[in-house]
């Protein structure tokens, strides 16, 4: 028997409000500078890996405002990728991916990002978080479940998960997770656990769900 989780309605309204009410932009009122396509998701998440937020929109930015498609992207000099994404994590390895990227669509696709989960996957460097993200937010399609660190940690907080990595996350959460919560729940526990949920010391005593909240794991809050 699949285990059931509570108050998930309340737990969802109150992290829905805090977000909203700390950064109306959260929930994807702000342009990015630059064409929403799969492509666009798709470069944006890759040149996220290991970078923080603030960094990645500045990169993004320049490069896909420049560059929006794999057909211009494709004849760039990974030189000139480089200088656009700097200082994003690894920007070397990501501008040699992301022209190697653009040429596989190119290539295989006809030039378009494959809405297929399995064949985003065979892209180089994209990984299961990478293709959810952009099934989600690229092609808006349901039944996906993109999992990254604030994701992980948040639900092993709240006792939803016991997992240790995001991968394991996902596949349990899917398990518990009723899927009409799927679509909104990594912009919203993303950007919770970036306000209010954070790695280090979270912000227990102004956290709106602090009621529900076992804090496994947390050792250190304010």
């Amino acid at each position: 028997m699949v285990r059931r989780l509570e108050h998930l309605e309340e737990i969802f309204a109150g992290i829905r409000g805090t977000v909203r009410a700390v950064d109306r932009s959260a929930l994807g009122s702000e342009e990015p500078g630059y064409p929403r396509s799969p492509f666009t998701t798709l470069i944006s998440c890759l040149l996220s890996l290991r970078t923080k937020d603030e960094v990645t929109a500045v990169a993004s930015r320049k490069l896909l405002s420049r560059y929006p498609t794999p057909e211009k992207l494709a004849e760039v000099s990974e030189e000139e990728i480089c200088g656009l994404i700097y200082p994003v994590g690894f920007y070397k390895t990501k501008a040699k991916r992301i022209r190697e990227i653009s040429r596989t669509l190119l290539e295989k696709y006809h030039g378009q990002v494959p809405r297929d989960f399995d064949e985003l996957l065979s892209l180089n460097g994209v990984g299961r978080k990478t293709a959810n993200i952009v099934m989600v937010f690229g092609f808006h399609a349901h039944g996906y479940l993109p999992i990254d660190s604030h994701c992980h940690e948040i639900s092993n907080r709240l006792g939803w998960v016991r997992t240790k990595s995001p991968e394991e996350t996902e596949e349990a959460l899917k398990k518990v997770l009723p899927e009409e919560y799927w679509d909104e729940f990594n912009e919203l526990f993303v950007r919770f656990g970036q306000i209010v949920c954070v790695p280090v010391s979270p912000f227990c005593s102004r956290c709106p769900v602090s009621t529900y909240c076992p804090r496994v794991g947390v050792t250190h809050h304010r």
